[in-house]
């Protein structure tokens, strides 16, 4: 039986051929205790700003996932 090591190099190599390429990308660790501490010190910094409400619709209206197909 293949090792894991083995099964995963044929699976990304399986997918490299179907024309994808790895990606690695940081985001913030919401387990950090200061994670919501900071959310709430930037929401804070925003609040009431001219332009939060069209800032709100715009991502309201880039989130909208209607008519994307699977």
């Amino acid at each position: 039986m293949a090792g894991v090591v083995e099964r995963v190099q044929k699976y990304r190599e399986s997918l490299r051929k179907s024309g994808l390429r790895p990606l690695q990308i940081w985001v913030p660790d919401t387990r950090n205790p200061g994670f919501v501490q900071e959310c709430m010190r930037q929401s804070a910094l925003v609040k009431g700003d001219g332009q939060e409400k069209d800032t709100l619709q715009f991502l309201e209206t880039a989130a909208d996932q209607e008519g994307w197909t699977e």
